[in-house]
């Protein structure tokens, strides 16, 4: 079986894309190496991967491919990422990254005989609503971010229902693990405490959020990638919902060391609290497996032993 995975450079996509090689597929990985963030870090993320022979990189944009090459499943995992990023002019950046390059993927593959088209969304797309997040509620997203997202799910289930593209879309709740983004809330306290500077939180840090294992979002792609539902939304979600103020201690225990707090001003498009309703999902069989604590001290092994200890990784 032949896979395609966009973004497979990334946090996520590499990942999925190391565990896909070891269950037997052979890979196509997309990424065009966006300066979102260092090339560094992509760049090591899929060394693994490059060593394998059943594992081929374009290094590519979605945007302007011509050819798309012929596969059995497509998980699209490449977006412009962040929140606070996506206000004023960068807003051009969301629709261009996160719809159209969406959408053309979608018009490609809807004459192509796929078995799934999975599509990485976001719990951004909730907004501000009563919690448990499940699958019916009425979507208001608070941040352009959470927009592009919601109308990239759209346009998913536009083309299931038109064309009959088997899709099937995951709102990811906040995920972490190693190789996390160097501006993901985990990576960035985890550094400051490793070189003693300052933790920066927004707001007061009672603020909750239901974080998510990297491995556990990998296992929930690839359930949905071989299950018979279609044109479905799922909620993926772990289960260890804290308030930032409560990770931040998990994390002074894990690593044994304390943080300095600052606390600034709450920024726009933030939602207070998220929690996921995953009964959905788990009827595909799926559940969370990793606890917060378990993450974080996997999390901050992997920072010990990766970038302090590495020289190619920017700090």
């Amino acid at each position: 079986m032949k896979a395609l995975v966009t973004g497979c450079a990334g946090f996520i996509g590499s990942h999925l894309t190391e565990r896909l090689l070891r269950d037997g597929f052979d890979v196509i990985g997309i990424d065009c190496f966006t300066d979102y963030y260092a090339r560094a870090y992509k760049e090591k993320n899929i060394e693994k991967s490059l060593e394998n022979e059943r594992f081929t990189l374009l290094e590519q944009d979605l945007r302007s491919m011509e050819n798309f090459p012929a596969v059995d499943y497509v998980f699209h995992q490449a977006a412009q990422a962040g929140v606070r990023k996506s206000w004023g002019a960068d807003f051009e950046i969301y629709i261009s990254d996160n719809i159209q390059a969406t959408q053309r993927l979608l018009e490609h593959y809807k004459d192509e005989p796929i078995k799934k088209f999975v599509y990485a969304s976001s719990s951004s797309v909730y907004g501000d609503c009563e919690l448990p997040m499940n699958e019916m509620r009425l979507l208001k997203p608070v941040s352009p971010y959470g927009v592009t997202k919601l109308a990239a799910e759209n346009l998913c289930y536009l083309y299931y229902k038109n064309y009959g593209v088997p899709t099937a879309s995951l709102r990811y709740f906040t995920v972490y693990g190693p190789r996390q983004r160097p501006d993901m809330a985990i990576h960035l306290f985890v550094r400051a405490i490793m070189n003693g500077e300052a933790i920066t939180v927004y707001g007061d840090g009672e603020q909750t959020r239901d974080f998510t294992f990297v491995f556990d979002i990998v296992d929930a792609n690839i359930l949905s990638a071989l299950s018979d539902s279609s044109g479905e939304v799922f909620n993926v979600g772990g289960g260890s919902r804290i308030s930032v103020n409560e990770l931040i201690r998990t994390i002074e225990e894990v690593a044994g060391m304390k943080a300095d707090v600052r606390y600034i001003k709450k920024q726009k498009g933030d939602v207070n609290d998220t929690l996921a309703d995953v009964s959905r999902i788990k009827e595909l069989g799926w559940n969370a497996k990793t606890g917060i604590r378990d993450g974080v001290k996997r999390f901050v092994e992997w920072y010990r032993g990766e970038i302090l200890n590495n020289a190619s990784y920017p700090v």
